[in-house]
């Protein structure tokens, strides 16, 4: 019986995607230069003495060699060039970001060993911008949403109408006409974004990304639903990562950001402990702060107690305070007492 004996190649690739296979095994989806979307097994990488199983991680730029394989590719040799995954494991954003780029290049490349260098190179440089932090991670999500649907053939119209081809810009903007609509040509159901939003998602398909960087947030949500609500119609399914992703415009990509957002994070107790004594750090603050906080009864109680520390507060406090029953009953007291002492004197 003629054994099977298959060739070596070599390629670039970036990670997609790694599945469990056995006890030791793993298949790695890859994204390759010059054989496009390949799946290969890789053997014994979850041993801890496997030799390359930590370059094989999702989103690394990988120098791969392999060797033909009956139904799967096997993978004999692991070279990094660059492991963009490191800069993910700490940022939640650019870790969905990541994971939504890779799911939408695997789509994009339905058939196995098909070339595409365009939608290849597109993924590269989509996640080394998500590493590098230079733009916020949902405007560059959107650009790489946009461009690959251009390399796939989907590109909305976003300067002519989708339908009779009419110069913009126009306010009207449906996705199974294919993009922005005159009003001669707009459908029933089409929304109406601001002007702003589709100026923002021309930007990104353009490269432009002084205009992108000024944007709003308002206009950056905005822009980000149409452009999922159109891939996903041309997919004809839902993105499973596209859900996860943290569409906040407020970037925690480079490490001033996150500094800054640290400082001004109140959402642990130990945050709010430390913000409140911060708070009281000045005299001006402290009699502020002991004036207005009577929020709650205990703090209502010590205020009353506090108040009365002194004689004329205390005076005071005896001849006004007659608001509630038991009050004005002490109060009745003492007087009677009063007029029968001095009936004793006379």
């Amino acid at each position: 019986m003629m054994s099977f004996r298959g060739k070596l190649y070599r390629d670039d690739a970036v990670v997609l995607r790694l599945q469990k296979l056995g006890e030791s095994d793993r298949i790695v989806t890859l994204f390759t230069r010059r054989h496009g979307r390949i799946r290969a097994v890789a053997k014994g990488v979850r041993r801890t003495t496997s030799k390359f199983g930590g370059r094989l991680e999702p989103f690394g730029h990988v120098d791969v060699q392999l060797l033909e394989g009956r139904t799967l590719d096997v993978i004999s040799q692991v070279e990094g060039v660059d492991l963009f995954g490191r800069w993910f494991l700490d940022d939640y954003p650019r870790y969905t970001v990541a994971s939504a780029i890779a799911e939408t290049a695997e789509r994009l490349t339905p058939i196995e060993q098909e070339p595409s260098l365009r939608l290849y190179l597109l993924t590269l440089g989509a996640i080394r911008a998500l590493a590098l932090g230079d733009h916020a991670s949902s405007l560059v999500l959107d650009a790489y949403l946009l461009r690959a649907m251009s390399v796939a053939g989907w590109a909305p119209a976003l300067r002519e109408c989708a339908v009779c081809g009419t110069a913009g810009p126009h306010r009207g903007f449906s996705v199974p006409a294919g993009g922005a609509v005159c009003p001669d040509c707009r459908p029933p159901g089409a929304g109406h974004p601001a002007p702003a939003t589709i100026d923002l998602m021309a930007a990104l398909a353009d490269g432009d990304w002084a205009t992108a960087d000024a944007s709003e947030g308002v206009f950056r949500r905005e822009a980000s639903g149409l452009v999922a609500a159109h891939l996903q119609w041309h997919l004809e399914r839902a993105l499973r990562s596209l859900p996860l992703v943290d569409r906040d415009h407020r970037s925690r990509s480079t490490p001033a950001a996150r500094d800054l957002s640290d400082d001004c994070d109140r959402s642990t107790p130990a945050a709010r402990d430390l913000s409140d004594d911060c708070d009281r750090s000045t005299p001006a603050a402290r009699d502020l702060s002991d004036d207005c906080d009577r929020s709650t009864p205990a703090a209502r109680d010590l205020s009353d107690d506090c108040d009365r520390s002194t004689p004329a507060a205390r005076d005071l406090s005896d001849d006004c305070d007659r608001s509630t029953p038991a009050a004005r009953d002490l109060s009745g007291e003492r007087g009677a007492d009063r007029h029968h002492g001095k009936d004793n004197a006379s």
